[in-house]
């Protein structure tokens, strides 16, 4: 079984302050994005059921791993639960680089839509 940076009792019990700095420490020591994301999105939760103040939990931290690493399947996963720690010119980027290939897709896609939509198409119902 993996050990988790924190346990349930620490996430919904520690202060923020507190678990800032092991969350930075921890990925500054290991780098795992995945554990640092689940982290943050339990605390989203917490903030919701609690009145503690945890929005923008380590925002820093987030635009670096967003923004500055390479594009995977789990910054794709993810992504959408941060959107208000980035403005609106930053999200359209990041939005661009973690889908570059469906970006591709539907600028096709429209360009062949129009294509067709000029074309009559009157001339094929009788074949």
């Amino acid at each position: 079984m993996n050990e988790h940076l924190l346990n349930e009792r620490q996430l919904f019990c520690l202060k923020r302050k507190t678990i800032e700095k092991r969350v930075n420490e921890y990925f500054q020591l290991t780098g795992d994005i995945k554990e640092v994301l689940e982290i943050l999105l339990v605390l989203q939760v917490r903030e919701e059921l609690t009145e503690d103040d945890f929005s923008l939990m380590l925002k820093g931290l987030v635009r670096h791993i967003f923004l500055k690493m390479k594009s995977s399947r789990l910054l794709r996963r993810f992504y959408i639960f941060f959107e208000e720690y980035f403005d609106s010119k930053e999200w359209k980027i990041l939005s661009l680089k973690l889908f570059t290939i469906k970006t591709f897709v539907t600028g096709k896609l429209k360009k062949l839509q129009k294509l067709f939509s000029r074309i009559s198409l009157e001339g094929l119902v009788g074949s």
